[in-house]
């Protein structure tokens, strides 16, 4: 793994508490059955991705995480229309059809993805951008890349963390794919991820955190009860509204924090305590086959 990527050191023991009250298994099991359903019907579907509505594609994001069982509501602004670099905090595997279902967009992926039979081709026909995670001299044509789809008036989703944290610590957005954004001179759009139980209690349940496997973290949650996931879009980021990639990085950072409502509110950092092993380094890209090899942030 490179020096450079980023780390977290949250760990489904460490982190993760269980889900609570569990539905019973049949329900579990249908749960995960529409999940799979509409995950592959969005497969079929990707070579014609350009000509699906945006309105359409958002229910669908919606009804993945509907059918997985947990509740969504999405609060705040609209997401402006032309290019766009949209940018949020990373818990779960979740958090990708929230922020498809916020304004669909272009995804950022390893290289490596590339290759794989089926998926690969899908990926690369479905308008994904991909990065080399072991080679950062190739770090400003991705850069570069991500700004001529912006100017082309398309959206691009990224999480700049680089790493899924458990929801109770976050980590710093990671700079270099603001300079996209402050290149292609187009808005920032933070949206603010969090998950709790219908009680309003904050929850963990969902979070997909160091070793844990996808299977482990998508049981957990389609077998837990009340669970919601909560989806603020804060006022967009201004294009000019910030000197340089560091300023414009906090900014956002600011407005993925709870009790922040503005674009461009002073960052505020609260988090807490995540117990972990010594020296414990999170792999933000992943094992092959994981969600988060999909969205990443980078230096």
């Amino acid at each position: 793994m490179s020096v450079w990527l980023p780390g977290a050191p949250c760990t489904p023991g460490a982190c993760v508490e269980p889900a609570g009250s569990a539905a019973a298994v049949p329900r579990a099991v249908l749960r995960l059955a529409a999940v799979v359903a509409l995950v592959l019907a969005g497969v079929v579907l990707t070579p014609l991705a350009g000509r699906i509505p945006a309105g359409l594609v958002r229910c669908w994001c919606r009804w993945i995480v509907r059918a997985a069982g947990v509740r969504v509501n999405i609060t705040g602004d609209a997401a402006p229309t032309g290019g766009l670099l949209l940018v949020a905090n990373h818990i779960s595997w979740l958090d990708i059809p929230l922020l498809a279902a916020v304004r669909p967009a272009r995804m950022l992926a390893k290289t490596e993805i590339r290759q794989w039979p089926v998926a690969g081709p899908l990926a690369a026909r479905g308008g994904v951008l991909f990065i080399d995670r072991d080679r950062l001299r190739a770090l400003p044509d991705t850069v570069g890349r991500i700004a001529r789809a912006l100017r082309d008036g398309q959206a691009v989703a990224v999480f700049p963390e680089g790493s899924t944290w458990c929801g109770r610590a976050q980590g710093h957005f990671r700079r270099a794919v603001f300079q996209a954004a402050l290149d292609a001179h187009v808005p920032v759009q933070p949206v603010r991820i969090r998950y709790r139980v219908a009680g309003g209690a904050a929850s963990t349940a969902p979070a997909f955190v160091g070793e844990d496997s996808l299977l482990a973290s998508v049981w957990r949650v389609v077998s837990a009860r009340g669970l919601v996931a909560e989806v603020e879009v804060p006022p967009a980021i201004t294009p000019g509204s910030h000197r340089d990639r560091r300023a414009l990085a906090r900014a956002a950072e600011a407005c993925s924090l709870p009790g922040t409502h503005q674009a461009g509110a002073p960052a505020r950092r609260e988090h807490r305590a995540v117990p972990g092993p010594a020296g414990h380094r999170h792999d933000p890209i992943g094992h092959v086959g994981r969600p988060r090899d999909v969205l990443q942030g980078f230096q």
